[in-house]
């Protein structure tokens, strides 16, 4: 029976339960993601369980980084620029990288035996997902939740584009520190303070001195504010500074929040790029003066010096300037949070746009009382708190993007044909152009067909339709989908708060649009990074596409596909350097069961989950194990064997007894993983119970029995039930290997077998409660401490193949009947001889070496006749120095950083009863020496 690699699972059928997933993101193929870890298993357990289930899968445009991809491909490959096409044929490029590349999601989750209903397969831009979203669109618009204002947004000047909150990295610098930005022509240094000198009108010699990291919004300035209290300028109170640049003059103004301690006490104002002076220039009247283009660069307003120049090459340039006027009072270390653009790299500006904004606060509201009540519970529980919090501090949501690839907005300016220099814009929205048309004729009063209507060339953002999925995947707005009726369960990936953001909007248009919550649960995923615990990323090379991990890659290969990637030329030189430490012979062929089991075998409702190839490596061998303890059952049972019904499966031994017992301890701790979503509990319980129960003990213990023909049917009938039943409940997480086994095993007489094990009855912790002997496991412990006993003996005296007489002798005479039971198994397991028990009160056997139990049990293990004490005392020796070199260096050296005291510690008694083990050894072959002459001069 050869080990296969993988299995073809056979297609499954829906089985009062629903689970599904909201759509994984359309990352860049090639990447691991952690929903796949759980959402299989989870799926495959309900339906054994006789649960209906459902897994839909989808994908959502990921609009921002799926364009990004494809502007960067246009120009590597063909030197174009997106402006340089028309949108529809840009478009026609990106849905051409959609389908050659945007597959290969689904494609992993095929190989990593996902579960999913795939003739539901959904992506966000399909006709149906856009009918949802925006049907969305108008239902919040005509609900006056959804509008259009100018304010500040956070602007990506590398994208063009607006960003979320959630895209807004807060990046904390100690002080000084360069960055190289996109499209600067040099590093940028930030975490500086500089001191700018605004002279006040009318006095010469008078000046406030302003502390600034932003110089170049300098031109942006239209006023000074200090704290009312702050004594320093209470003189100056009313009075106006001369702009430092311009020579404007500007009020001095008062206003509570400025925080008088920090830097002079007085602060620039700068209303159109910083969300704070916005909100102090709106309380004074100040106008707002936009400085910063969209690309980056200075706005005329700027002057013609300025005007075209980026921001940061303006930045010198300003700083220059003022230090020709005299009005530069130098610069210090400042430590200060950066916004970075998640999606970019680059520094994120606040812009005054005209945007489409969703009303948050009524929503958001509905989605904290949520979590608060109970209707919605968040796991792990910890992210209850980020939810409460970022629901009470949450603004409105701008869902605007200057790109092209996304839902276009349906939303029309009524373009007039003498627009009046003060009117604001008429924007109408609809379904289609001609709905919109009607409600323009409506509303201006004038006929349809003489307006000229020029749709709004803007997107959504992503997580507009994304946040639609649960009830658009299920036909939403054609028909809104009962889920109360389900238990829902959704799994997600997290490795920040970006998800728990994505389950928020989901929670809010949701509830608004459909009037119940898309789901009653939520597993928030840890996020699967590298072994060295860093994010996967194509620049540093440490991406694991499952794929590669399962079939097994060369390293040329994983070097081509960076080759073949979008890395700048510096970028594919750190990565393919990288790539080459980490995978210096490729990545070996490792198989599905192998990738699901070490995902699964981390906490999920911990941290981050750091992978490394050599975990999963070492379940491979896991794998080949059970594939090895299958092949010896099945050759034991033959092609005769009929199973016993399992309710009449009665243990005919101590030992059938205990692997029984064990058998129902791993389906108890299998549940209660599962029940509490700790897959880890799941994976230890499964790996212990194959590995340490079956194949080390029991399978060892059984095999002189089955010596004996015709085989006893006892044995047979526990190993027929160990296979089967641990199979099935290694199915949610091996399901290839368990398919495989499983329909090779000879079915249990009465009703016709399941067709697959996946729709095989998972075993129950309840039926199998009768196996159940703690106290029975309690006693074998002590057998199992003995055999470890005898097994450290052997090891110290090198006794390869005798096999020595064994006594054990205890104090207590409840303890005799303990191991009496289990001499067989001691004999078998601890690779002695005859095994015996020596009565309490009997003396210690001579020449005999002992090892202490406990403090009433003692093992004796017979050496004379086995161990020449003239050739072994000077192997003790040479050992005893070798160690005695270990633990002087390990004394003598410096810990390492990052080295735990409590494993150097460890280390250290460990050696130390290494060295006590050999004392006593040589101690003991000294003595025989001494009284008996050697094996060779007999």
């Amino acid at each position: 029976m050869k080990s296969p690699r993988n299995m073809v699972k056979r297609k499954m059928s829906p089985g009062p339960c629903l689970l599904h997933t909201v759509p994984n993101m359309l990352r860049l193929p090639g990447t691991l993601g952690g929903c796949e870890r759980a959402s299989s298993n989870q799926n495959i357990r309900h339906r054994m369980r006789g649960d209906q289930v459902l897994w839909v899968p989808g994908s959502d445009h990921a609009g921002i980084a799926t364009q990004a991809v494809v502007e960067k491909q246009l120009w590597k490959e063909r030197g174009v620029r997106r402006h340089e096409l028309s949108r529809e044929d840009f478009l026609r490029e990106v849905w051409k990288w959609k389908e050659e590349k945007g597959g290969e999601i689904c494609e992993q989750l095929r190989v990593l035996g996902a579960s999913l209903d795939w003739d539901r397969e959904c992506f966000t831009m399909d006709a149906g997902s856009s009918v949802a979203v925006t049907e969305a669109f108008v239902r919040l618009y005509k609900a006056g939740l959804l509008y259009r204002n100018r304010q500040l947004v956070n602007w990506s000047c590398a994208l063009r584009s607006a960003i979320s909150d959630i895209e807004v990295e807060s990046r904390p610098l100690p002080g000084c520190t360069e960055l190289r930005l996109p499209d600067s022509p040099t590093p940028v240094s930030f975490g500086l303070l500089f001191s700018v000198a605004f002279p006040v009108d009318g006095e010469s010699d008078a000046e406030v001195v302003v502390g600034t990291t932003r110089p170049e919004t300098l031109p942006g300035d239209v006023a000074v504010a200090v704290h009312p209290d702050d004594s320093r300028y209470t003189h100056l109170h009313g009075r106006q500074l001369c702009h430092p640049l311009t020579g404007q003059l500007l009020p001095l103004i008062t206003d509570c929040a400025v925080q008088p301690h920090l830097g002079t006490g007085a602060v620039k104002v700068t209303p159109a790029h910083s969300p704070a002076d916005a909100e102090l220039g709106a309380r004074h009247g100040l106008s707002p003066l936009s400085v910063i283009a969209e690309d980056g660069t200075m706005t005329s307003l700027c002057g013609d010096w300025l005007q075209g120049l980026h921001r940061f090459v303006a930045r010198e340039k300003i700083l220059s300037a003022l230090r020709e006027r005299g009005l530069f009072r130098g610069f210090q270390d400042h430590p200060m949070v950066l916004p970075i653009c998640s999606r970019s790299g680059d520094v994120v500006e606040y812009l005054p746009k005209s945007q489409w904004f969703v009303r948050c606060r009524e929503m958001g509201d509905r989605a904290a009382k949520a979590v608060e009540s109970g209707a919605l519970e968040l796991s792990p529980s910890f992210h209850q708190k980020n939810w409460q919090h970022w629901f009470s501090h949450t603004g409105d949501w701008c869902v605007s993007r200057q790109l092209w690839w996304g839902h276009q907005i349906p939303a029309y300016l009524v373009v007039e044909e003498h627009t009046q220099g003060d009117t604001k814009d008429c924007w109408v929205v609809g379904r289609t152009e001609a709905e919109a048309r009607e409600v323009a004729a409506e509303m201006t009063g004038r006929p349809g067909a003489e307006l000229t209507l020029e749709r709004d060339p803007d997107v959504l953002d992503t997580w507009f339709s994304s946040a639609l999925f649960p009830f658009s995947a299920l036909g939403w707005p054609q028909e809104t989908p009962d889920l109360a009726r389900f238990y829902p369960l959704s799994l997600l990936e997290t490795g920040s708060d970006l998800l728990l953001f994505w389950v928020g909007r989901m929670v809010m248009l949701g509830t608004q649009l459909t009037g119940q919550l898309p789901f009653s649960k939520v597993l928030l995923h840890s996020m699967v990074r590298d072994r060295q615990g860093r994010k996967m990323s194509k620049s540093l090379g440490n991406v694991l596409d499952p794929r590669d991990i399962i079939s097994g890659v060369e390293l040329q290969v994983l070097q081509e596909k960076l080759r073949d990637g979008n890395l700048d030329p510096a970028e594919l030189v750190i990565a393919a350097s990288a790539q080459r430490k980490d995978f210096p012979h490729g990545i070996p062929e490792c198989g599905t069961d192998a990738l699901r089991f070490a995902l699964c075998s981390h906490g999920a409702l911990g941290g981050d989950l750091h992978l490394s190839v050599s975990e999963v490596l070492s379940f491979r061998h896991f794998c080949n194990k059970i594939w090895n303890a299958l092949r010896f059952i099945l050759n034991a049972l033959g092609e005769k064997f009929i199973p016993q019904p399992a309710e009449e499966l009665s243990p005919a031994s101590p030992m059938d007894a205990w692997i029984l017992s064990c058998l129902a301890r791993t389906a108890r701790d299998c549940e209660r993983g599962f029940l509490t979503r700790e897959l880890a509990l799941v994976t230890h319980a499964l790996h212990h119970f194959w590995l340490h129960n079956l194949c080390d003990v029991y399978l060892e213990t059984v095999k002189p029995v089955l010596l004996h023909l015709p085989h006893p049917p006892g044995p047979l009938q526990v190993l027929f039930s160990c296979a089967d039943v641990g199979l099935r409940l290694l199915a949610p997480l091996m399901p290839f290997l368990a398919e495989e086994l499983w329909q090779r095993l000879p079915p249990r007489p009465g009703g016709a077998p399941a067709p697959s094990i996946c729709v095989a009855p998972y075993p129950s912790a309840r039926s199998l409660e009768r196996w159940h002997q703690p106290e029975l496991e309690r006693h074998f412990s002590r057998v199992q401490e003995a055999v470890q006993a005898l097994r450290a003996l052997r090891a110290t005296y090198q006794l390869t193949k005798a096999r020595p007489r064994v006594l054990l002798q205890s104090s207590e005479p409840g303890e005799q009947g303990l191991f009496e039971a289990f001499l067989e198994p001691l004999r078998t397991l601890g690779h002695c001889g005859a095994v015996g028990l020596l009565p309490p009160a009997a003396a210690a056997p001579s020449g005999w070496a002992q090892a202490a139990l406990s403090d009433t049990v003692q093992v004796y293990m017979e050496l004379q006749g086995l161990v020449d004490p003239q050739t072994h005392l000077p192997r003790l020796a040479a050992r005893r120095h070798k160690l005695q070199k270990q633990l002087d260096g390990l004394i003598a050296r410096t810990p390492s950083e990052g080295e735990g005291e409590t494993q150097r510690q460890q280390r250290l008694s460990s050696l130390q009863l290494e060295l006590s083990k050999l004392d006593k050894a040589a101690s003991h072959l000294q003595h025989l020496m001494d009284v008996s002459p050697s094996p060779g001069e007999l």
